[in-house]
């Protein structure tokens, strides 16, 4: 009898460490598809986060003086999100908490690169690509900022979503130089830049 009370308490604690990592594994998920049974709507997101999470309208968003816009989607803010940022279909998220203390440039692109997923869904690479383009193109990326963003994400190892830091960082280069006007692709970048894009090829991005 004690044996078989030994065994249910460990399944059940099995269960509970399962459930801990599949949460856990959700929360590093940048955009959660809709319709696939993981997917919170903006009321259940506020509801779970409860009274610390607060609602920002779209076009209302100022991050160091930058008013960030995605469509028509807003941005919460909530304190305990597990990451920096995340999105679901619909809205943002953002943790001032992690964000604090960011360079500029790095807040913005995180800010970017989720409102990215809104628009092309789950693919990591092309959201960094869209935060990295959206970035040029808006002025609030410059090469040196690019330099800043690369430092923050090349120290991530990656996960079943996102490739390693440095993957990543290579691949930005590329969209970066992807996005300037033509007469501006020979101009000289960041030496930082300009060193390790001479020596990374394009490369497709693998989870590791």
């Amino acid at each position: 009898m004690r044996w078989r009370f030994a065994t249910v308490a460990a399944v059940l604690c099995a269960a509970t460490l399962l459930i801990g990592t599949m949460r856990q594994a959700r929360a590093q998920t940048d955009l959660v598809e809709a319709g696939s049974g993981l997917d919170l709507s903006l009321a259940e997101y506020l509801a779970k986060a409860g009274p610390s999470a607060k609602l920002i309208a779209p076009g209302k968003l100022r991050l160091d003086g930058h008013r960030m816009v995605c469509g028509k989607r807003p941005t919460v803010i909530d304190p305990t999100f597990e990451s920096w940022g995340g999105a679901y279909p619909g809205y943002l998220i953002l943790n001032p908490v992690r964000l604090k203390g960011l360079p500029t440039p790095v807040k913005l692109f995180v800010y970017a690169h989720e409102c990215g997923h809104q628009f092309i869904g789950r693919d990591e690479g092309a959201a960094d690509c869209f935060g990295v383009k959206r970035g040029r193109r808006y002025g609030w990326l410059k090469a040196e900022g690019l330099a800043q963003v690369c430092d923050f994400i090349s120290r991530l190892k990656g996960d079943a979503d996102h490739a390693a830091g440095p993957k990543r960082c290579n691949e930005m280069r590329m969209c970066y130089l992807d996005a300037a006007p033509r007469a501006a692709r020979n101009q000289t970048l960041h030496p930082r830049i300009r060193d390790l894009t001479a020596v990374s090829p394009r490369h497709t991005l693998q989870a590791d």
